[in-house]
């Protein structure tokens, strides 16, 4: 008999519960008839963990990540905690500190469905598909001291030579798996952290021959996204960095709100999540995107779960309701994130190639 997975849902915040909701939906009706079996568990956390129990990161909530076969959480955060004694946010860098969660893999891949709704021209879009490998527990946002005062403000950006290698071996060796080819990213010219990354990208270079190596000063690799995406496989970068151009690369494929990440540690459940924020301004309006959810889900299913079959009919779902224009107001469509949820589900009821048993 196959063993019932423990997947606890983090529902977020504002449009949270509404992404999270239609990720569930389209997951349910793609593992109908199938042998995969799980088991949803509700846990407060964000903003949701501040009402229900008093703190964004509540101890039962630690304890119940650690026993689940993964972690589902839809986006968190938003004014209404913004006096709070302790934000939102705060309990997500935690959970990353307490999974040891070190990196966070932020794909984008430019299928055929999204090639006219990307900004950029077919020909610098087309055969877009490259990772980027963030460095998720140290760097600016980690390092100490941090201080802010009414006339001064420190920000401490610290790497060890642990967190870096680690980092580093976690890129390679997905790059063997994919193109071999890796990018370094940093600002060596300037920063002494970034001399040091890039001194230890060299050394763990050496222990991957086959994998081609470049590096990128992290304000041309700004431009390089934009000009030539097509030719990046994995892409390695610190904390900071990795934040904003993460998100750069998602406007690539027409809308953040189709981009899923998944954060992985030593051991311990991978968390995954959409790359977007809770989006307060349209909250409850019904038009907010479900598909970064849904790929949030297939990408648990295939990285978790190894359930390739059904991973890759929850995707096919997601390329039928763009081929077909099923689309939120952000993507330029008219339908509600329940009309495009619905879309899918029936896609995948109705697909006589559905067979994924």
């Amino acid at each position: 008999m196959t063993a019932v997975k423990k997947i606890v849902v983090l529902k977020g915040d504002y449009i949270g519960p509404e992404i999270m909701t239609a990720g569930l939906a389209v997951l349910d009706a793609a593992t109908k008839d199938t042998t995969f079996s799980y088991e949803l568990i509700d846990a407060p956390f964000g903003g949701d963990g501040i009402d229900r129990a008093g703190d964004p990161l509540p101890q039962a909530t630690i304890d119940m990540l650690k026993q689940a076969d993964a972690v589902l959480l839809s986006a968190i955060g938003g004014p209404k905690w913004d006096n709070a004694s302790r934000r939102p946010e705060q309990g997500l860098l935690e959970m990353r500190s307490s999974l040891n969660l070190f990196a966070n893999i932020r794909p984008t891949k430019v299928t055929q469905a999204q090639i006219d709704r990307s900004p950029l021209k077919p020909e610098y879009v087309e055969n877009t598909d490259f990772v980027i490998v963030r460095e998720l527990t140290s760097g600016a946002y980690f390092g100490r001291p941090r201080k802010l005062e009414a006339h001064q403000a420190i920000d401490t950006m610290y790497y060890s030579e642990k967190e870096v290698t680690r980092i580093m071996h976690k890129g390679f060796k997905m790059a063997q798996k994919r193109r071999q080819h890796v990018t370094i990213v940093d600002k060596s010219n300037v920063l002494a952290t970034s001399k040091f990354w890039r001194k230890i990208a060299n050394e763990v270079s050496k222990s991957y021959p086959d994998v081609t190596v470049d590096y990128y000063y992290v304000d041309a690799m700004t431009m390089a996204i934009m000009s030539k995406p097509a030719t990046f496989d994995v892409v390695i970068i610190p904390n900071l960095f990795g934040d904003i151009l993460s998100d750069e690369a998602a406007q690539i494929t027409g809308s953040i709100g189709q981009i899923p990440s998944m954060s992985v540690g030593e051991s311990g459940p991978n968390l995954y999540e959409p790359i977007h924020g809770s989006a307060p301004d349209i909250a409850g309006q019904g038009i907010a995107n479900p598909i970064s959810m849904v790929n949030t889900v297939a990408m648990m299913l295939m990285e978790s779960f190894d359930e390739k079959r059904i991973a890759n009919k929850m995707t096919q779902a997601v390329d039928y309701i763009i081929e077909n224009h099923y689309v939120t107001p952000d993507m330029g469509g008219t339908m509600t994130t329940d009309e495009v949820t619905q879309k899918m589900v029936d896609y995948i009821k109705n697909d006589e190639s559905a067979d994924i048993k």
